[in-house]
């Protein structure tokens, strides 16, 4: 039986992921830093799909923690690990760009989780990984290419963390594969409540008018995504922009459509 770690799984991109690998029956690893009861939560659901669950907490920029973490997936289901996915993330929400609203410290404790946390996990499991000839799933962002986001603290972390991506890919080849799922704006609580719901709804509103498939992205979009890039061969350090088009910019039916509305 194969076993998927996921990082932050607790609510969001991490939960709707752990619950569609539960999905298979496959055994899942549910870490969360500070939302015990939402990981637990998680844990329930996928159980319920007939996976086996471990609940570790733990601070993935912590190298102490991530070690004992990934001690803790080895002592539980044996030396394999079949997918890690990195998706606990931080940020400081700086509104309307404000350059103040973000300081050094921020920068810093941003990378701490964003980046080197990632790399941290990704180390402490590498022998798991190598046995288990796994994959490593980064969510990145696609403020990572246009500089957007919650703040420029952020979107740099998410660049970093593209690149990132790249020098473990080719580090851990050829068992390993690793990869980044980019995604554009997420419909997530986590959002919700860095923006406040009224700005929540004028974002995604903006945003949406700004694609090409004229949507936004749910969790469960991302996840799937991120499902489909661990089990898919062949596919290694690659980075996927899910944006609903927005990079396309909008659609020529939807420009003439907004033109015969004048």
């Amino acid at each position: 039986m194969a076993v998927w770690m996921v990082t932050g799984a607790g609510t969001g991109i991490g939960r709707a992921t752990a619950l569609r690998l539960a999905a298979a029956g496959e055994s899942v690893v549910v870490q969360y830093s500070r939302s015990e009861e939402a990981a637990r939560s998680t844990a329930r659901d996928c159980e319920a799909r007939g996976a086996r669950t471990l609940v570790l907490q733990g601070d993935v920029s912590q190298d102490a923690d991530c070690r004992r973490m990934a001690k803790a997936v080895h002592d539980a289901f044996g030396g394999a690990l079949q997918g890690l996915v990195n998706n606990a993330g931080l940020t400081r929400f700086a509104p309307g760009g404000d350059l103040q609203a973000v300081n050094a410290e921020d920068f810093l404790a941003i990378y701490q989780v964003n980046v080197i946390g990632t790399w941290q996990m990704t180390r402490a499991c590498e022998a798991l990984l190598r046995a288990g000839e796994g994959a490593v799933v980064n969510v990145s962002s696609a403020s990572a290419f246009d500089g957007g986001g919650s703040s420029p603290a952020y979107s740099a972390s998410k660049g970093a963390l593209n690149t990132l991506t790249l020098g473990l890919a080719r580090t851990l080849a050829p068992q390993v594969r690793v990869n980044a799922i980019c995604p554009g704006f997420v419909e997530t609580d986590w959002h919700v409540r860095g923006l406040g719901q009224d700005r929540f709804d004028s974002v995604r509103s903006t945003v949406a008018k700004q694609t090409a498939l004229r949507s936004t992205l749910s969790a469960d979009d991302v996840a799937q995504a991120i499902v489909a890039m661990l089990k898919l061969p062949g596919y290694t350090g690659q980075t996927l922009l899910l944006d609903s088009g927005r990079a396309l910019g909008t659609s020529p039916a939807l420009l003439q459509e907004a033109a015969a509305k004048k």
